[in-house]
């Protein structure tokens, strides 16, 4: 079934994906198979469609969008593990044996970043080896999925629920994905308003044993402040890629924007940071921005204050100076943004840092996966501020796992 499918999908469209799947995943004994997708926000999984192949479309009487937050295929996305219901009426959790059909729901991973859930039919109970092939065509079919989407618009227009304003547009076509995670870090973010965020941004990446951090806030909340942001996180990658340390990658970003704006006419505060995943030492300079915090065995114990230098674009001379922390095993780093902290709800009150990172700590305590926790934090968000925010949310949460690989959670 894979190898089929794999070579049948070298010259396929994203739209032929789903005719491809369902035809090869009956020689494995899955006899019907839909692709949900989770939309941008993650409230909803939308069910992929198109041409399938030869010209034939997926035909199925299942439902087009799925609540992630009121069904079982939520519940599978939200915790990442394979959930299964009987029959054909209300769906279940159950780890019983039946003789009748079973729906089976499995999370569509790509490493720790999830895409949506598989929905699976088989005829009768599914042995060890048919859960096998669920699992195998699910990292199958998320690896196709992240091959097309680059330059497919159905994509984009499937997870999106509303019209996109161009300064969001950029800033999502300039962001890496939203979760990452290998033995030793996971990395996961948020972003909102997810379809008019403005000037704020995140970045990571990672080269060898260090993993590349980086937070950004553009002054304004319109395609300049977009604008000011895209500039700033290509400058920074640009002097990065070419060996130059924290200090002198800010420095470099604030050159490019003066050149690109004037002095003193855009600004952009940052924290940049390098993580030492082999030894759990992190360094960071901080351009005029909040200092991040550390959770520690699910408590708040310490503000990584470090003397900041001013925002990036107002060439005023101050020093840069690199700080260090030695973290532990388990740790989380938070980096945010000033709209989650200072933005008001309509009797006037502030969210504040004790009730964001309180509310992070009790979602930790829940054993939520990382991406699941920050989800449910942004939903807080939103209802506190009934849906409507005057700034852009960002929160870049880093957990570094040491050596101690069993104690990741996905």
């Amino acid at each position: 079934m894979l190898v089929e499918l794999l070579r049948a999908s070298h010259l396929a469209a994203l739209e032929q994906i789903p005719g491809l799947v369902a035809e090869h995943a009956v020689s494995a004994g899955l006899a019907e198979v839909l692709i949900y997708l989770a939309d941008l926000q993650c409230n909803v999984l939308r069910l992929l469609t198109g041409e399938g192949h030869g010209g034939r479309e997926v035909a199925s009487t299942a439902a087009c969008e799925l609540r992630i937050d009121a069904t079982l295929a939520g519940r599978a996305f939200q915790e990442m593990r394979i959930l299964v219901g009987v029959g054909e009426g209300t769906e279940r959790d159950t780890d019983e044996d039946t003789d009748g059909p079973q729906r089976w729901w499995v999370p569509l991973l790509n490493g720790v970043e999830r895409m949506g859930v598989l929905r699976i039919g088989v005829e009768a109970a599914a042995d060890a080896q048919i859960q096998d092939n669920m699992r195998d065509l699910a990292s199958l079919v998320a690896l196709l999925l992240v091959d097309k989407r680059p330059y497919s618009d159905s994509y984009a227009r499937l997870v999106r629920t509303r019209p996109m304003h161009v300064a969001a547009e950029m800033q999502w076509t300039l962001m890496p994905p939203l979760t990452f995670a290998d033995q030793r870090v996971t990395i996961a973010a948020a972003l909102e308003p997810a379809y008019e965020v403005g000037g704020d941004a995140f970045d990571y990446a990672l080269a060898g044993e260090v993993a590349h951090l980086g937070i950004f806030d553009a002054m304004g909340h319109d395609v300049s402040a977009g604008l000011s942001a895209n500039l700033a996180v290509a400058a920074c990658r640009n002097s990065r890629r070419q060996g130059a340390g924290l200090a002198a990658t800010s420095e470099a970003v604030e050159q490019v924007l003066i050149t690109e704006f004037g002095q003193a006419t855009r600004f952009v505060t940052a924290i940049l940071g390098d993580l030492n995943t082999r030894t759990g030492v992190l360094s960071w300079v901080n351009r005029g921005h909040h200092p991040p915090v550390v959770i520690r065995g699910g408590r708040w114990v310490a503000t990584l204050e470090c003397p900041p230098a001013t925002p990036m674009g107002l060439n005023l001379g101050t020093e840069i100076v690199m700080c260090r922390e030695q973290l532990e095993p388990g740790d989380r780093v938070v980096f945010y943004s000033d709209g989650i902290t200072e933005a008001r709800n309509a009797d006037g009150e502030e969210f504040g840092l004790d009730r964001f990172v309180d509310f992070i700590i009790r979602h930790t305590a829940d054993g939520l996966p990382v991406p699941e926790t920050l989800r449910r934090m942004i939903r807080g968000v939103l209802k506190y501020h009934t849906d409507r925010l005057q700034d852009d949310v960002t929160v870049l949460l880093v957990e570094w796992h040491g050596d101690a690989h069993e104690r990741l959670h996905l």
